[in-house]
């Protein structure tokens, strides 16, 4: 009876104690309600579009160190090429932007339809593109240029309207005694972190939050090595200075912060009841490389930003100007590209939310609620050469469909397949045209029209939509994004997938092994053997096209990958595609 009665008064002083944690803890959005946090977030969730900048020191020697190219990317050099300390700091002596214009910048960053930009504050190499005391490693104190770079930069984001935010490696920092979790090169580089943290971090994010009046809006942590709870909340309790920041996934510490950040990738399925943005380079480097001329090309950019849209996401899209303080040609020429397609479909892409369809044959969807209805932005890449474009699997009623770019309106109808719509014989745009189509009420898609053929008459079949049974998981994130703990040969992935086109097919298959496991794949009776290739890695993927055919009838199809037991081992599968066999 005495333990009875004390069970309410531990559970009661239990969840004081765990309030009065809640309430100490130095993070500033403990205690947030869902209310404050999608007010805080609202804007960013509505741009969808930014400009990320690497600048530094690192553009000086622009990829090269004693004559010869280093082969990593260009902020990197330091750690790649495992410079000393007293050796790299001499850069600094050449980095003189004696041509950086901070309102050129933001306006093509306004140009190309971006709302807010995000420019590293300091990388991995420790130096300050600011004024600080905490470190004489910095722009003002190292360089001839002796001025803040960011004061101008936020001047001219006030100007135009533009948000700023600032990236800070809080962890790594090659030159004032961060994590050696790169590695120490030098002796000189034997400091203690956690001095580190309370002599240079903290004091730096204390003026960064102070010192540029209303910015920066974003705070784009890199790197959690190391970065142990303790360490962690000194950093994280500076957020109070900037009330309604936001900031990133990558303090460490336990903190998962306010967005998730997939680099140079786009996840299969975003990352839902999350905030997340994934940042992309325009050719293979972040930072300044003056040999990198593999640059994306306009459709590329433009379609993967259609693509983060369509997933809930914002796109980060970097450039790296020279040590002069000059953006690239090429990433101008793609900007104002981007630009120029923004101006027309801008309205497909802000303030959007994700798709309704967990894939469309011939592009992606972004939509927005208005009232008791829908908008549905069709975004097509692949125009239909027959004059319709079906809308599988959609039931609901249409109250009008336009051309975005003319404002053309369009018939559809409303059909057992979903709805289809009548458009022009030539797209308005040759790498994505919007279709405006609203509908009444929430979108309501049918599952079985979630998979089916392409214009092409191909069908994708990813990992993210299988169906999987036994002990088999799908892998995303990190740079994952396939089917893998493929340990049992018992273990099967199927999809279920609409052909509306009957014919023969061939099928190729993405995988990755350490062994040479057989398996086969089937539909119905047909059978088509396969051996995996031994890519020595569970992350290097190979694409293995499969001996002989499919022959596959118009209507739902289910297809299915097993092991062969006898010759099994374990492989991570990322996508099957079956293509219309040649005649």
């Amino acid at each position: 009876m005495r333990t009875t009665f004390l069970w309410p008064l531990l559970l009661a002083a239990a969840l004081l104690r765990s309030t009065a944690l809640a309430a100490e803890s130095p993070d500033p959005y403990a205690n947030e309600t869902t209310a404050q946090r999608d007010a805080r977030m609202h804007w960013w969730r509505e741009a969808r579009f930014g400009m990320f900048i690497h600048w530094g020191v690192y553009s000086v020697p622009a990829g090269f160190y004693q004559g010869k190219p280093v082969p990593s990317i260009g902020e990197w050099i330091m750690c790649t090429g495992k410079i000393p300390m007293s050796e790299y700091q001499k850069f600094a002596q050449n980095y003189n932007p004696t041509n950086y214009n901070a309102e050129e910048w933001v306006r093509l960053a306004k140009e190309a339809g971006m709302k807010y930009i995000v420019i590293t504050a300091k990388h991995h190499d420790g130096f300050a593109n600011f004024e600080t005391k905490a470190s004489p490693w910095n722009i003002v104190q190292a360089t001839p240029y002796g001025q803040d770079i960011l004061k101008p930069l936020a001047a001219a984001c006030r100007k135009y309207g533009m948000k700023l935010g600032f990236y800070y490696s809080q962890a790594q920092d090659w030159n004032n005694g961060g994590s050696e979790c790169a590695g120490a090169w030098d002796p000189a580089q034997k400091q203690n972190m956690d001095d580190y943290i309370d002599r240079v971090a903290v004091p730096q994010m204390k003026e960064l939050l102070s010192n540029y009046g209303e910015f920066p809006a974003v705070l784009w942590w890199d790197t959690s090595c190391d970065m142990n709870k303790e360490r962690a909340d000194k950093l994280i309790a500076v957020l109070k200075l900037k009330p309604g920041i936001i900031h990133n996934n990558r303090l460490g510490g336990g903190y998962n912060g306010d967005t998730e950040t997939p680099e140079q990738y786009i996840p299969a399925t975003g990352y839902p009841g999350r905030d997340w943005e994934s940042c992309m380079t325009m050719n293979d480097t972040w930072g300044y490389k003056s040999n990198d001329n593999n640059w994306k090309s306009t459709e590329t950019i433009i379609r993967n930003l259609v693509d983060i849209a369509s997933k809930g996401g914002n796109y980060l899209l970097n450039v790296g100007p020279t040590s002069l303080g000059q953006i690239p040609d090429a990433s101008i020429e793609r900007l104002k590209a981007v630009g120029a397609w923004m101006k027309v479909n801008g309205d497909a892409i802000y303030a959007t939310t994700a798709s309704p369809f967990k894939r469309l044959p011939w592009g992606r969807c972004t939509t927005k609620a208005d009232g008791n209805n829908t908008t549905l932005y069709l975004h097509v890449f692949n125009w239909p050469a027959n004059g319709t474009l079906l809308v599988p699997g959609l039931n609901n009623a249409v109250k009008s469909a336009r051309l975005l770019a003319t404002g053309e309106k369009l018939k559809s109808t409303g059909t057992a397949d979903g709805v289809e719509i009548q458009v022009p014989a030539t797209a308005p745009d040759a790498i994505s045209s919007t279709i405006v189509l609203r509908i009444k009420g929430a979108p309501d898609v049918a599952a079985s029209a979630s998979i089916s053929q392409q214009t092409d008459g191909s069908v994708q079949l990813l990992a993210s939509d299988a169906d999987l049974h036994g002990g088999l998981k799908y892998e995303d994130g990190g740079g994952k994004d396939n089917i893998g703990y493929w340990t049992n040969p018992d273990d099967t992935a199927q999809w279920t997938f609409k052909i509306t086109q009957a014919g023969k097919f061939t099928v190729t298959t993405e995988i990755a092994s350490l062994g040479s496991g057989q398996f086969e794949l089937s539909v119905g009776s047909q059978k088509l053997a396969a051996t995996a290739p031994d890519t020595k890695d569970y992350t290097s993927f190979k694409t293995v096209t499969l001996n002989g055919t499919l022959d596959l009838p118009a209507g739902i199809t289910t297809l299915t990958v097993k092991p062969v037991a006898a010759g099994w081992e374990p492989l991570n599968l990322r996508r099957l595609q079956l293509v219309p066999a040649k005649n």
